[in-house]
């Protein structure tokens, strides 16, 4: 029997994960992807609550103008030594469910690159502060559950603009979701608690900042829903085409500076 403190963490997380297989259970099966660099890739939009959409997108690009993209904006003067070490630790904090999609992508070659810099950052790196296994010539690559429900066939889906999460289409909403259950450090410890806040703080803040010239110069058109969330399918559309391929540098280099989700 399930320790009784131990329940609602049980309750939470089962129904979440029967949440997120419905989500991509919703998906339907795509043509086979052509082996393409993402300047040719050919993505497709099914946006069918787009009115819903653009309402709750209206919230979020609320909180992002006065929010997110303030604070994104600041940290990008800081030094750039704190910029970067704030980067590489929140990539090398993310290896360990890169390392999981990778072994369900059935990419070995890439799960041994991914524990190799994981092992190697950790360590000599001070928790991958310091980037040492790029210095070394072994290359990151990202890789979540989203960019593997599309290597397994499951197609885009309808998109969805998740409150504070932004645009997604319903394969990669499930991926979102399931990523939120999948803890490969466990939950059992102070320490790991600590990193994880750092983690995720690190990590919106860096990202929206990464983000912060695409945005711009999109909010600079006509419609700026349309045009994220476009993107964002293109990017996600190459992405998948990427973990197919199983190379990480196969696509990625010409989609680069396109965002993995929207805002």
């Amino acid at each position: 029997m399930l320790p009784l403190k131990r329940a609602p963490w049980f309750v939470r997380n089962t129904s979440i994960a029967v949440l997120a297989a419905g989500l991509a259970g919703c998906s339907t099966t795509p043509p086979t992807e052509p082996d393409v660099s993402c300047a040719e890739i050919g993505y497709s939009v099914y946006d069918p609550a787009e009115p819903l959409n653009r309402g709750v997108f209206a919230f979020n690009r609320v909180v992002d103008d006065y929010a997110l993209a303030p604070v994104a904006r600041g940290y990008r003067y800081l030094p750039d030594f704190f910029q970067t070490g704030v980067h590489n630790f929140v990539e090398n904090f993310g290896e360990p469910k890169v390392f999981i999609n990778d072994l369900l992508q059935g990419n070995p070659l890439r799960s041994v690159n991914t524990l190799g810099r994981f092992v190697l950052n950790t360590t000599v790196g001070v928790v991958g502060l310091i980037d040492v296994s790029g210095k070394v010539g072994i290359p990151r690559h990202d890789a979540d559950f989203g960019q593997t429900f599309g290597v397994w066939g499951i197609g885009n889906g309808p998109i969805i603009e998740l409150p504070l999460l932004g645009t997604s289409n319903s394969r990669d909403a499930a991926g979102r979701v399931l990523s939120f259950v999948v803890d490969p450090f466990g939950d059992n410890s102070d320490t790991v608690d600590t990193l994880s806040t750092i983690n995720t703080v690190g990590g919106i803040v860096d990202g929206r900042a990464q983000a912060l010239p695409l945005t711009d110069s999109l909010q600079q058109l006509p419609d700026y829903y349309s045009a994220l969330r476009n993107v964002v399918a293109e990017r996600r559309a190459a992405y998948v085409i990427d973990g197919k391929q199983g190379s990480p540098n196969a696509t990625k280099t010409a989609c680069k500076g396109a965002p993995a989700d929207g805002f």
